[in-house]
Formats: structure tokens, C-alpha cells, sequence
């Protein structure tokens, strides 16, 4: 399944990344023109076997210091921000990073590595098992989670005490259960999401 897993993620990812190449091009020049900084947001993340890698998304905030989580109505969003996060198109880019092996398109979201080290021994070691993706069951179920840190005096304490563990759970729980139908069926489900939203 492993290998069959790798070849479909860099079929996909290629023809994904062709594909959108209009549209990439048209989010960066949105993003670039609106406001100062990068285009691209990079961040350490920990993947597959604990070796960490940079991630890659649009830049949807100012640019400057904060914390780690941003909840609705976090004012570093940018205007441009916004539209992108709620479409879920600053994640287009990780494309790149499932091309480069780093990502698969269905696992784990890739959590930072003070996030990491909150987990079990033994639930890191199941979760970083498996390479980490763009989707996965925690991304649907918990698609509006800025609202949810929203109403919370201190949303970073919420994700820590609440939301982390949630993920930290259905994680294990895709690990232990994965199949390529299920990742199919994954990608369908998130697609419909980002669809109907």
C-alpha cells in the first residue's frame, strides 16, 4: 500500500500543481500586491519518523510575531487572507510539498514541534509513522476550528487543553485504519467540503 500510496500522492500532486498553475499564479500576485512579505508562508513542521521539514502555504497574515493558532477574527489575517482561508486555498502550495515527498495528500495534519512533544510517546511514535497530508479526518470534522477558538479567552490554551488531544485521537485513529479506499474516500469528502462551504 506504501508504495502505491507514493505514486498516486506524486501523480496527483504533478498533475494538481499543472493544473492550478493559472490560479497559483493569480493568488500569489493577489497576495503579493495586498500586503508586504512573502508570498509563501513557510513553517517547521514534524513528519514522517519525527524528521521535520518546511511547510508551504500562501501567506494569509501581516507579518510579524503571534501565536501559534489564529482564531475568526484574528486580526493578522490579511483581507486577501480571509477569502483564502475560508476557501482553503492557501493550502494549494503543499502540493509542492507532497511532490517532494515530505507530505502525502491524505494523513496526519503536520503538527509544529511543540505540538508534538505534547503527545504521548506512544501516540508520536504511531502518528509519525505514516507520512503527514493535506487532508485527513481531523481537518473535516474540525474544518471551522477558528470559530471554535474564537469565543475562548486564550485560544492558544483551548488548542492545547482541547482541540490538540481531539486531533491527537482521530490521528491515531487514521493511522491504525488507513487504506487507500479510505484515502479516497478522504480526499472526496474534502473536496465536497471546500465545495459546498
Amino acid at each position: 500500500m506504501i508504495d502505491a500510496k507514493r505514486g498516486f500522492d506524486a501523480i496527483v500532486s504533478a498533475v494538481g500543481l499543472v493544473a492550478t498553475a493559472p490560479l497559483l499564479g493569480a493568488i500569489a500576485l493577489a497576495v503579493r500586491l495586498t500586503s508586504r512579505g512573502p508570498v509563501l508562508f513557510r513553517q517547521e513542521r514534524v513528519g514522517l519518523a519525527g524528521k521535520t521539514f518546511e511547510i508551504h502555504k500562501f501567506r494569509t497574515m501581516r507579518v510579524g510575531g503571534g501565536p501559534l493558532v489564529s482564531s475568526t477574527g484574528d486580526p493578522r489575517v490579511t483581507r486577501v487572507g480571509r477569502v483564502l482561508r475560508k476557501t482553503k486555498l492557501d493550502e494549494l502550495p503543499q502540493l509542492l510539498d507532497v511532490l517532494r515527498g515530505d507530505m502525502s495528500l491524505v494523513g496526519p495534519r503536520p503538527e509544529v514541534p511543540r505540538y508534538v512533544e505534547m503527545w504521548s510517546t506512544q501516540d508520536r511514535r504511531r502518528i509519525l509513522s505514516v507520512r503527514p497530508g493535506i487532508t485527513d479526518p481531523a481537518s473535516i470534522h474540525l474544518r471551522n476550528e477558528a470559530d471554535r477558538l474564537a469565543g475562548q479567552p486564550d485560544p492558544e490554551r483551548h488548542y492545547v487543553e482541547v482541540l490538540l488531544p481531539e486531533k491527537c485521537a482521530m490521528y491515531v485513529d487514521y493511522v491504525e485504519n488507513r487504506s487507500m479506499r479510505g484515502d479516497l474516500r478522504l480526499l472526496l469528502q474534502t473536496l465536497r467540503s471546500v465545495a459546498t462551504e
